[in-house]
């Protein structure tokens, strides 16, 4: 029997490196978070890559970092980077269109790479292409059996929407086939493609209704099948203690730029708690992200109120109707065979 989803707390002592290694791609998925105004367009050389991660290398955490684009695989240094991050102690991860370019399987290994992540949002091309690009299903599955087959430990990432949130539940059957050992579902943001003016008129965000009444049954579908599950809380229950990561973690998503935020949410805007000046690690001036990571509000993540609004409801009486959780805590389910 399967146990309901467990609140992964952030853990003290561990830090959590999202290296943007580049922000070129070669598709064009409509909820692409990659603003190149903010985010810049350079893909980082070699030696920029290798002190960087030494920047952010401490041997008395446990260090993770996950090799981000744009597309990371077509930077034709990549298994370079992830040998120095390997030497430096870090567990290591790629996520990945699927592309998997300048042969990563055959110039990685196992050995080196804890996880190959690959992004995919349908459980056929019918859904995932219209959202990730034509061809994209039978390319990134393909490759994905492909790395199983080779020995890799492969994660699927999947970010829920209104287009896609009705066929969750059919990429157990297909992850299953394929071998993978860990589904992460998450949430679609209003960040990048998805906070600008869809053609479609479509509200892409989920309500807290859908949400709770798929994605939880499905992560427990998923565990007794034998898949280690983890998604975002989104919504706090009754009780809970809303917690920042900004305040109580150490996760930093860096940019080919230099800039460093310390929340997601804050991507599309110019306050960004760090910058990498000179090899070194800099806080930047002015009104930042980490000034309003101290504000408690009623409403939960303060930067989820000013960024998104739209996404909280109100009743009667204009208190809101739930508390949205810090978007970097996930809930989780380990199958009793892991």
């Amino acid at each position: 029997m399967i146990s309901k989803a467990k609140t992964v707390g952030f853990q003290s002592g561990e830090r959590n490196i999202f290296f943007h290694i580049l922000t070129a791609c070669n598709l064009s998925c409509r909820h692409c978070y990659i603003n190149k105004a903010q985010h810049g367009t350079e893909t980082l050389p070699r030696e920029t890559m290798e002190k960087w991660l030494e920047l952010f290398a401490d041997p008395t955490k446990k260090s993770n970092v996950i090799f981000l684009g744009g597309e990371p695989t077509m930077h034709p240094d990549l298994v370079h980077g992830i040998t120095k991050a390997k030497e430096l102690g870090y567990d290591v991860t790629v996520d990945s269109n699927g592309y998997l370019f300048h042969d990563l399987l055959e110039k990685s290994s196992p050995e080196q790479l804890d996880y190959l992540s690959f992004s995919l949002d349908g459980p056929d091309a019918e859904v995932n292409d219209p959202i990730r690009g034509e061809g994209v299903y039978e390319i990134c599955t393909g490759n994905m059996r492909k790395a199983v087959a080779a020995g890799y430990n492969v994660s699927v990432i999947y970010t829920v929407s209104n287009l896609n949130i009705k066929h969750l539940h059919r990429m157990i059957p297909l992850l299953t086939e394929i071998g993978v050992k860990r589904f992460f579902i998450q949430v679609i943001g209003l960040r990048g493609n998805s906070a600008t003016e869809n053609e479609d008129g479509l509200n892409w965000q989920v309500s807290q209704e859908d949400w709770l009444s798929v994605v939880p049954a499905v992560a427990v579908q998923a565990a007794e099948a034998g898949i280690h599950v983890t998604f975002p809380k989104v919504f706090l229950e009754e009780g809970e203690t809303f917690e920042c990561a900004g305040v109580v973690a150490e996760n930093f998503f860096i940019f080919p730029n230099g800039r460093v935020y310390r929340c997601p949410l804050c991507e599309d805007h110019p306050v960004h708690a760090l910058n990498i000046e000179n090899g070194k690690l800099v806080p930047n001036q002015g009104l930042t992200e980490d000034n309003f990571f101290q504000l408690n509000i009623a409403e939960g993540c303060v930067m989820n109120k000013l960024l998104q609004p739209d996404t909280i409801a109100y009743d009667a009486d204009g208190k809101p109707e739930h508390r949205i959780s810090c978007c970097l805590l996930k809930q989780e389910i380990i199958p009793e065979s892991i």
